[in-house]
């Protein structure tokens, strides 16, 4: 294949998807790939603006942490490694609280997101999908916020913003 024929099958996959998306999966794409993203003269009707995307911080090994500023589940999910459902579950908490595009941000979840974001991560779904966030609560993870819906705990968010991946 060659360089120009990449390049058109790249642009054809990314036109059917909304330019928010787009650029979550660009970003995506790059970190899966371990290069940096380039910078890019995006169209305007006014003057043109140039986008850099900041890089994304390699984990800091004293303290298991690092900082993600991806915008896509999917990109998430294989910097944190969940482990389980329960973490799974955890994580899509912490994306739709912290790192979604602001449209999906909010403060709680129920059943229907968690099959929505598995998919979307490409994380297999749980036999009883409504259990998780019941299992989720019983660790402490989240706690009840309405009929069906949770929200995650501090220890919940501390799973996901400093412990993961484990070693």
């Amino acid at each position: 294949m060659t360089l120009g024929q990449s390049i058109d099958k790249i642009v054809e996959a990314l036109e059917s998807i909304d330019p928010e998306s787009r650029q979550a999966a660009l970003n995506a794409a790059c970190i899966h790939l371990k290069i940096s993203s380039p910078q890019v003269a995006a169209p305007a009707a006014g003057p043109q603006q140039i986008y850099r995307e900041s890089p994304v911080q390699q984990p800091d090994p004293s303290t298991n942490t690092q900082t993600v500023a991806l915008t896509d589940i999917r990109s998430l999910k294989e910097t944190k490694q969940p482990k389980g459902a329960k973490q799974m579950a955890c994580l899509v908490a912490y994306y739709l609280q912290e790192s979604a595009p602001s449209a999906e941000r909010r403060d709680t979840i129920g059943t229907s997101d968690l099959e929505k974001y598995f998919k979307q991560a490409g994380f297999p779904l749980p036999k009883k999908l409504e259990q998780v966030l019941i299992d989720c609560k019983r660790a402490g993870y989240c706690e009840s916020a309405g009929r069906g819906l949770y929200k995650l705990t501090p220890v919940g968010y501390n799973l996901i913003a400093h412990n993961l991946p484990g070693a």
